[in-house]
Order: structure tokens, then sequence, then C-alpha cells
């Protein structure tokens, strides 16, 4: 995350599963959206609409190389890991990379391995972790507190604990945001949900 000249921010990312109930394997991703959203057609002009945005900044999604909408609760974990590792951001641009434009399925363990790597985390570090129950209560601890705040939808940014910026929004918005926070630093936390 940039932020403007003068600006001292730090970010980090707390877990947030849309889909806590999502079977460990995932679940084929037009089921889903059928269950989810109904109309198949509604459903590409959702896709098609959310590419033009993508293309707009440069981001290639690819909906059509994701076949499953994963269980991510062990892609929370490693984000927990990388955060104590100090690599949370680079792990969180190649999550969303993988998933949103390479149609990773992070229900496989050695994909979501494979992208931790690729972040710059050890393999034998993350698969020690997800052979473990390591960071689970963690994990599963801050989504409790995140519910208890009446969070419902990502992205939320929470602005040195005062400031809140809630979905889809301009960066003029989190700038406005930025802005407002007091004088020194600002901590932006950034709730996650990767492989959603």
């Amino acid at each position: 995350m940039s932020c403007p000249p003068g600006t001292d921010a730090a970010v980090s990312w707390h877990p947030f599963q849309l889909n806590p109930g999502m079977p460990p394997e995932g679940m084929d991703r037009n089921e889903y959206r059928l269950r989810k959203f109904g109309d198949p057609e509604r459903c590409r002009a959702m896709d098609a609409q959310l590419t033009e945005v993508g293309k707009s900044v440069g981001i290639d999604f690819r909906f059509d190389l994701q076949s499953t909408i994963p269980n991510t609760f062990d892609s929370h974990r490693v984000i927990w890991l990388a955060g104590r590792l100090g690599v949370q951001d680079a792990l969180m641009e190649a999550l969303f990379r993988a998933y949103f434009c390479e149609g990773v399925n992070f229900s496989e363990r050695a994909q979501l391995v494979k992208v931790a790597v690729a972040a710059g985390m050890e393999a034998d570090r993350v698969n020690r972790l997800l052979g473990s129950e390591e960071g689970g209560a963690q994990v599963q601890a801050e989504e409790r507190e995140v519910k208890d705040f009446g969070v419902s939808a990502v992205p939320l940014f929470i602005i040195q604990d005062r400031i809140a910026v809630s979905g889809a929004q301009p960066p003029e918005a989190l700038l406005q945001a930025l802005k407002q926070a007091e004088e020194g630093r600002a901590t932006a936390t950034a709730f996650s949900a990767p492989g959603v």
C-alpha cells in the first residue's frame, strides 16, 4: 500500500472468512455462485463488470480459470504466520494474484505452499504450520473479534482504531480517511479474505 508523502503508515492484515462453513475441499465455483446469486447470467455479468474495472487499473482477472471456491482457513493461518515473519504484504499480493489472476485453488495445500514460497516464505516452515494446529486458535479468535464489531464484508480499513472505510472505495476515500486520522503514525488494518 502506498501512502501520500509524509504519511507514516503500517498495514496489518487480519482474517475474515466470507464462507466459514466451506467444506475443506472447497466447492465448485459455478454451483456456489448459482446458490448464492441465482441466475447464471447475473453471475456472468458480475464477472464481466469486475473484469472491466480490473483492466482499468492493470489487473487481469481470470474468472475463467477459477473452478473452485476454496476453504480459506489454512490461507488465513499462513497469513498469520507471514505477519510474524514480516512478509505479510508480499504474501497477500501473491495470494490475490494467484487466486484472481491464475485460478489457484487454496484448498490444495501444495498450491498454497507454492504461493507462500513465491512470496518469500520457506516451504518447510509453511508445511510445518499446515501439518499442525498452529495459528488456528489465533485466527479463530481474531475472526470472532472482527464479527463482534459487526463486520460482515470486506475490504474494511480501520485507521487508528477510530476511522473505518468499508467496501470497494476509490483511493481518494482512503486518502481522506488518512488525512482525518490523528497526526503521527496511522495504522491501517485490512481484513483479508483471499480466495473468496
